[in-house]
């Protein structure tokens, strides 16, 4: 069975000779290595952001480092530079790519190089890790994306707050490999209580009698993309609710689509084999999508 990504894109050949960010230097591709001892590298211990470029400006700029320095708090790591400095940095590297749109940034930061490999944040000492990676990217999506339900759950705030964008992914992967071993292109998660959460890497809507329905975002992270979906139907008459839901709603419903920075809105077709609505992007789907695209374009 063919698998599709929420975050395909288009082939550019562009891409082979990148240069990234590496702590204030912008390199070659080939050049952007961080050490082995990485507490990123050793032990996910960072947080990150993607960002879209649209016509030459990052989308919901100021929301992203919002939650960016927010999730560096969290943790307990000093970025080491100011909400302006990361702007530049990001401005910098644009140019030095010459990218005007279509591109996709993930921006990283980790507590930096360990002087002993093991996990005490003390023996991180020379200051935080920043990696900025551009490409071109144009999403496309060959087909609507095919969900499974997976045993993977997201869980308690004490255990690791799903709130926050951390290196540290393993569920989220895990998540996606059973999808993919039930025949699926991603995992759809629940909630300790059973309800329906999140995917493995994007949020998720169902659409039903006209209704957008949302997990209560109490379990998942809280999207960008997701915020301005909710947003987006309260300022144009579409009725949204943020809500605990079962997966007897969503094989039921007449719609589903997931959200995310990279893709915006993109359609399932199938939960569980069940086929959703036509199984092709329904009409309160397409029209959320245009509202989407006026509001980033403006």
């Amino acid at each position: 069975m063919d698998h599709v990504s929420a975050h395909q894109a288009e082939e550019d050949a562009r891409n082979e000779s990148l240069k990234i960010h590496v702590n204030g230097k912008i390199v070659p591709k080939a050049e952007a290595v961080v050490s082995v001892y990485d507490s990123g590298f050793m032990l996910g211990d960072g947080v990150w952001e993607g960002l879209r470029l649209y016509h030459g400006r990052f989308a919901f700029l100021d929301e992203h480092l919002d939650r960016l320095f927010e999730a560096a708090k969290a943790i307990d790591l000093d970025i080491g530079m100011t909400r302006a400095e990361v702007i530049q940095a990001l401005e910098d590297l644009r140019h030095a790519n010459g990218m005007e749109s279509d591109a996709h940034a993930r921006l990283m930061v980790t507590r930096g190089p360990k002087t002993r490999p093991f996990q005490h944040p003390s023996l991180s000492q020379s200051g935080p890790t920043v990696v900025i990676i551009m490409e071109h990217s144009k999403p496309v999506l060959p087909r609507p994306i095919r969900l499974a339900t997976v045993p993977h759950i997201r869980g308690l705030p004490m255990t690791q707050d799903p709130k926050l964008n951390s290196h540290s992914k393993l569920n989220c992967i895990l998540a996606c490999i059973a999808a993919e071993k039930a025949g699926a292109d991603e995992g759809l998660m629940l909630d300790i209580h059973g309800f329906v959460s999140t995917t493995n890497s994007c949020n998720f809507f169902i659409v039903r009698k006209g209704e957008v329905w949302t997990s209560t975002g109490d379990y998942c992270l809280n999207g960008i993309t997701r915020g301005k979906v909710i947003q987006l139907c309260r300022a144009n008459g579409i009725p949204v609710f943020e809500r605990n839901f079962s997966l007897v709603d969503c094989y039921g419903a007449d719609e589903a689509f997931i959200t995310g920075t990279f893709g915006a809105q993109a359609p399932v077709a199938e939960i569980d084999g069940r086929v959703i609505g036509t199984g092709e992007l329904g009409p309160v789907t397409a029209r959320i999508r245009e509202l989407y695209k006026s509001l980033v374009n403006a």
